[in-house]
């Protein structure tokens, strides 16, 4: 039985992306030149409220390539693969290929 999280209020899903250890050509790549903190959102919440009431999206959606904070977020084991986390307001950016 496959098992979906979906997040509550502004919290996002994110899976950390991995990055090569080593380039297209075969070169090895030292650990701190390759590590980015980035991830692929998974799941959105639906946001949370203001003081009215009214409800403020969540600033990503699904499918995007985040910047995460180096430390943070609660990490969830979902049968073999790892996710973690996150308030919408930790995340530092999203990232875009040109």
């Amino acid at each position: 039985m496959m098992k979906r999280l979906i997040p509550t209020f502004n919290r996002i899903l994110v899976q950390r992306v991995i990055q090569p250890a080593k380039t297209e050509s075969g070169i090895l790549l030292p650990e701190k030149s390759f590590k980015l903190n980035s991830g692929k959102v998974i799941a959105v919440g639906p946001g949370s409220r203001d003081k009215d009431g009214k409800l403020i999206p969540v600033s990503v959606k699904e499918g995007d390539t985040v910047l995460l904070p180096e430390y943070g977020g609660t990490q969830v084991k979902l049968g073999e693969n790892e996710y973690h986390l996150f308030r919408d307001e930790d995340v530092l950016g999203t990232l875009h290929e040109d």
